[in-house]
């Protein structure tokens, strides 16, 4: 008896601790909140809270009274700030709730002076309105829109003479990531089993950066599979078993200054006699280096391959080997890296590569270039930093520094003979006072040139004098368009970090879907300047509205409280905010609604499929200083490493530091979703449909399966089967979904994280889909060496 008196009164003071702590910290947090202008909920709830712990001392019954109706009022609140979105209410109610829940419990509601029954009825009903209310967000998702392609978008597949192969890293060189194979289909995806797994043994060293990625997408011609792991190690795979053939060691040396160790992918190149030997006799009879694969490298360096066995190409610059530091004008390893697969023509091979970003005024030339695809003779130059973006240096000079660089996959259209580049900004990224107007010229934005002579076709700019990092992120993907009038016009989709796709006339660069300009915040920092509008295409995942506080997440009311705070003393008026001292939000975040993954596009069913995501970012300019020198060590310069924290700006007036917009506890302050895939009709440009995609099982402390939308890095892939496939998400998944719907069909579980697009492909009659799980560095997953194929069971 003594020692359940004794549990009893211990109970009880945890209960006054509790009620007594919780609504001090709502009371004083939500008086500062309510300063900076926001709720009055967390002051009225810290009262209350304080006047249950007076009650529970004094044994009063009211207390439960007086609680239940705190969470009646708490229920309706929440309600009326996000509706019934379950992972919205959640931090709103979820405290309150388990709290309620403790106060009934008899070692509790017993200390209560008599009698008890009515209080207990009432705070009885306020819990089963808050789980009633909740339950109801649990089946009613306001972010999902549910629709079904019309019947009327479905196609016969267009014919096909490689439907069995992906040659090039969006299957075709129009990057649409969709193939015309259905053996996999909605019915049967179901089955799809293991059929072979390779393991590269690749694995992060300690010379390594934070950003090392696998984002490789294999392509796959004729029997075999070429694809690139971190290091840019080249492997051949046979396209049904997975066995090695040959692989190909660079030997790239890295250390943590590199801001990328990544390959996401490889090229291919045939020549016309190759193209034309169809017999095992004919092809045995080409010379070596007939079909050849294209290898970029983080250290500046381009090899060409004999894709039968993986030597050197000979003829090919130096046995193989083509410098790219070659007249660039900062040649230190890890400064320019070509992290994506070039575009190759008949005669052509166009390479360009990222740079360093916010390291310094003086960072190597983001010029593009088009070498000879036997010889790596230097055939053309487009330098966007120059007054004459086609001149070449001689020996004695270099291209400019800090060009304007394109650093994602490019797209070319061979009928048009037009590659498309999608451009960046030239660095620092943030603060642009001392930016030239050549640097700006050709900056953020879609680049269309000449693939045999890289002369200027057209450019279309999507971010005016861009201090968000907006720059164009993914490959741009060809497909044409019926007009108004019935006329087929050759398009081309350029998804954008800012959630918009702009549709242009990939012959002129003009809109076809409306993009107009819309004023935008202004108030730049010191000796700098914004632009007065941006354009705004008609055809978007950005939010319909700017961010609220009410939009303001966390785990419980605690840390949304404080992520409400934090909320208001950044600076915000909607996308464009210039960034500030301050502290600036950017939303849509530097990750970009879209990133490297770009969108594919069914281009039998016009119906392209998309994963845009939304997590907010934080810039905040940080004055030059004592500990925050304006220039580089003077060891020289070392880059940074990474692309999140300080990011020192070398040469400007400030440094800055970039940062997701996150909690104390390390959760996003955005209210999920954070991640979806929708489908967009492109006869209407209307989203069809919306899901959100991944759960926090590899995210939270313990191993839940909550579906909330997670972030993503990796593009989805579609094929005629109505099926699409995706990894990409913050828990190690591949998944496949119905194209029609959005509903998922099928989910295997992945030994490490899957941020890369996947790709399919057929050999000996059975269709495969393939990706690589090796996990992403600053993206927080599981690292891995893997390369996983799946097909259907073999008929019995």
């Amino acid at each position: 008896m003594a020692t359940d008196m004794n549990g009893t009164r211990i109970a009880r003071w945890l209960t006054i601790l509790f009620a007594g702590l919780s609504g001090l910290y709502l009371l004083f947090g939500g008086i500062w909140l309510l300063v900076l202008h926001g709720s009055p909920y967390y002051v009225i709830a810290g009262i209350v809270l304080l006047a249950v712990a007076w009650l529970v001392y004094r044994r009063n019954r009211w207390a439960l009274a007086l609680y239940a109706l705190l969470l009646i009022v708490t229920v309706v609140w929440a309600v009326n700030e996000v509706g019934f979105d379950l992972w919205a209410l959640a931090p709103r109610t979820d405290v309150l709730v388990i709290f309620g829940i403790w106060l009934l419990l008899p070692f509790i509601s017993r200390t209560f002076s008599a009698p008890v029954t009515h209080a207990v009825a009432a705070l009885v009903i306020g819990l089963i309105a808050s789980a009633a209310v909740l339950t109801y967000a649990a089946f009613n998702d306001p972010q999902q829109i549910d629709g079904t392609v019309s019947a009327q978008s479905a196609a016969t597949p267009t014919p096909d003479s490689q439907a069995a192969d992906w040659p090039t890293y969006g299957r075709t060189q129009g990057g649409t990531r969709y193939s015309p194979l259905a053996q996999i289909n909605e019915q049967n995806v179901k089955d799809l089993q293991v059929a072979w797994t390779f393991e590269t043994g690749d694995h992060k060293g300690p010379g390594d950066p934070v950003e090392i990625t696998d984002e490789v997408t294999p392509i796959k011609v004729g029997d075999t599979l070429f694809l690139c792991s971190p290091h840019q190690i080249l492997f051949a795979l046979d396209a049904a078993s997975g066995k090695e053939k040959w692989r190909f060691d660079p030997g790239l040396k890295t250390d943590p200054s590199f801001q990328h160790v990544t390959c996401r992918g490889v090229s291919y190149h045939e020549t016309d006699a190759a193209r034309a030997a169809t017999t095992a006799q004919a092809q045995a009879a080409l010379p070596a280096c007939s079909r050849r694969v294209i290898l970029p490298v983080n250290n500046g360096h381009l090899f060409e391959l004999d894709a039968a066995t993986g030597q050197r190409c000979p003829a090919f610059a130096d046995n193989g080997d083509l410098n790219l530091q070659n007249l660039e004008p900062v040649k230190t390893a890890g400064e320019y890296e070509p992290t994506s697969p070039p575009v190759v023509t008949d005669k052509v091979i166009v390479v360009a590569g990222s740079v360093t970003d916010n390291y310094s005024t003086s960072e190597p030339s983001g010029a593009i270039r088009g070498f000879d695809v036997e010889t790596g003779k230097l055939l053309w130059a487009f330098d966007p930093g120059s007054d004459t973006p086609n001149a070449i240096p001689d020996d004695q000079h270099s291209f400019t520094k800090n060009s304007p660089n394109s650093w994602a996959p490019a797209a070319y259209d061979p009928q048009l003979d037009l590659v498309y580049l999608p451009m960046g900004v030239g660095t620092p990224d943030t603060w642009g006072g001392y930016r030239t107007p050549q640097q700006e010229r050709y900056a953020s934005g879609l680049l269309a040139l000449n693939a045999s002579t890289g002369k200027l076709a057209w450019f279309y700019q999507t971010v005016h004098h861009d201090l968000w990092d907006m720059d164009l992120p993914a490959q741009p993907t060809i497909a044409d368009l019926t007009d108004v009038h019935g006329n087929v016009v050759p398009a081309i989709y350029v998804p954008a970090k800012t959630g918009n796709i702009f549709v242009l006339d990939r012959r002129t660069g003009t809109p076809l879907v409306p993009a107009p300009e819309q004023p935008v915040p202004q108030g730049p920092a010191d000796g700098d300047w914004v632009s007065a509008t941006q354009p705004f295409s008609q055809l978007t995942f950005r939010p319909a509205q700017n961010l609220r506080d009410t939009d303001m997440w966390g785990a419980t009311m605690y840390d949304q409280l404080v992520c409400r705070v934090m909320f208001h003393r950044l600076r915000y008026e909607g996308p464009f905010t210039p960034p500030s001292e301050q502290g600036t939000l950017v939303f849509p975040g530097n990750l970009g609604m879209f990133e490297w993954g770009g969108i594919a596009i069914d281009t039998d069913r016009h119906l392209a499929i998309a994963n845009p995501i939304a997590l907010p970012f934080v810039s905040r300019l940080v004055p030059r200083g004592p500990h925050n020198p304006a220039e580089p060590p003077a060891a020289g310069q070392n880059g940074t490493g990474t692309e999140a924290g300080i990011q020192p700006q070398y040469g400007v007036p400030f440094a800055v530091t970039l940062n997701p917009f996150l909690s104390p506890f390390g959760l996003p302050c955005k209210e999920p979703a954070w991640g979806y895939v929708a489908a967009l009709d492109l006869n209407t440009n209307q989203i069809v449909w919306k899901k959100r995609i991944g759960t926090v099982y590899d995210s939270s402390p313990l191993p839940l399966p909550f579906r909330m939308g997670m972030p993503m890095l990796g593009g989805p892939v579609t094929t005629a089967g109505h099926v699409f496939f995706i990894g990409a998400t913050a828990d190690n998944y591949l998944r496949a979904f119905s194209t029609d719907t959005g509903q998922e069909l099928w989910r295997a579980r992945l030994p490490a994280g899957g941020q890369a697009t996947p790709m399919t492909y057929e050999a000996n009659g059975k269709q495969y889909v393939v990706i690589a799980a090796g996990g992403h560095g600053s993206f927080g997953t599981k690292l891995g060496d893997y390369v996983i194929a799946y097909a259907l069971p073999d008929a019995k």
